[in-house]
């Protein structure tokens, strides 16, 4: 991948500047060239293309520059943008700057001036790519506050580490209650994390171990590349809990590091082996069950007497005052590179297996 050429977005009203800089690109530079002459749909193009830089007009029929430039960082927050216009004003430059454009470049542009830019943004782009593959955690749970029970703690000190966090949740819980209550219940929970959420609408209690749930995932896993998946334990008397998993372990099978999480329909067969220190984050844990305003109520595993006594029971097997329990079905990241933050934050760091000496 790093190997490929650089991709570029470009969005350009005037067709000979355009031209030039597509030329440029192309032929001194060997990238890959996609041109927009309005902003409009601008977005689409780059959740669409992953663009390594986009290169931006400031005036453009549809929306200003800017304007893209702050949308596209809600896809891609480390994208490198350059802003270039013929109005080379204090007003522009400092606006650009100040909404984190990468480069300001006055128009017109010199070819080695544009071919450098790009290559060195580029360069950039493609290793901040390769460490958040390294760090995107992907927690897939068959129900809404599944995986918020399972690995809540787990996330948020993920979260607090600055790893980027995506939620798949592969039904919206309609046996449990109203499936849209569930679904808002889930994207607040979400943002409390600052996770990325895919939400399915497979049938709740009818989850196939099979496709379409192998597909979904492997698209996310497409999609989003992570280094750590959590997931359902096989260990689980709820069908779509052994479904999901089986599903995962199908379509994960190339994720470096994969942990599975307890839930309250885990068996005792369930046998956890690594026992992750969740202190500092346990209000964070507690903040995001109480979002499933719907099932707190009625479920007694939610109330935060009961997840905080879990949690320190736990801890028993690892160290700090509360733990997440995790079985480990791989972890060959650990060779060569990073696959978790370290055991003060409490991810994935190797503790005691349950009934060794300590």
């Amino acid at each position: 991948m790093t190997d490929a050429p650089y991709r570029v977005l470009v969005i350009e009203d005037d067709e000979d500047v355009a031209l030039f800089t597509r030329t440029v690109l192309e032929k001194r530079a060997g990238c890959e060239v996609r041109v927009l002459y309005s902003a409009i749909g601008a977005i689409d193009v780059v959740r669409e293309f992953r663009p390594d830089v986009l290169v931006t007009d400031v005036e453009l029929p549809g929306a200003s520059g800017l304007d893209v430039l702050e949308q596209s960082r809600l896809v891609d927050p480390s994208l490198p943008v350059i802003v270039m216009t013929a109005h080379a004003s204090v007003d522009y430059a400092v606006r650009a700057l100040r909404d984190r454009a990468d480069e300001f470049l006055t128009k017109p542009v010199p070819s080695s001036v544009l071919v450098d830019t790009v290559n060195r943004l580029g360069a950039k782009s493609r290793a901040a790519a390769a460490a958040r593959r390294t760090r995107t955690v992907l927690a897939i749970g068959a129900h809404p506050d599944d995986v918020e029970i399972g690995v809540g703690g787990v996330l948020a000190a993920h979260a607090a580490a600055g790893d980027p966090i995506v939620i798949l949740t592969l039904s919206r819980g309609a046996r449990g209650g109203a499936a849209d209550d569930r679904q808002h219940e889930s994207l607040a929970s979400a943002e409390i994390l600052g996770a990325r959420l895919f939400m399915e609408d497979l049938e709740d209690t009818r989850i196939p171990n099979a496709d379409p749930t192998v597909g979904i995932i492997e698209r996310v896993v497409a999609e989003v590349s992570p280094g750590i998946v959590y997931t359902h334990t096989k260990h689980e008397r709820h069908q779509d809990h052994r479904s999901v998993h089986e599903a995962t372990l199908i379509a994960t099978r190339r994720v470096p590091t994969v942990a599975c999480f307890q839930s309250p329909s885990s068996t005792i067969e369930f046998q956890p082996s690594r026992f992750v220190t969740i202190d500092g984050h346990t209000d964070t844990k507690l903040a995001l069950l109480r979002a499933f305003a719907s099932q707190s109520g009625i479920r007694d595993y939610l109330e935060p007497d009961f997840v905080l006594a879990t949690a320190r029971y736990w801890s028993r097997f690892g160290t700090g005052r509360y733990s997440e329990p995790l079985e480990i079905i791989r972890d060959s990241a650990s060779i060569g590179a990073p696959s978790s933050i370290d055991s003060s934050a409490g991810v994935i760091s190797s503790s005691p297996r349950a009934g060794e000496e300590m």
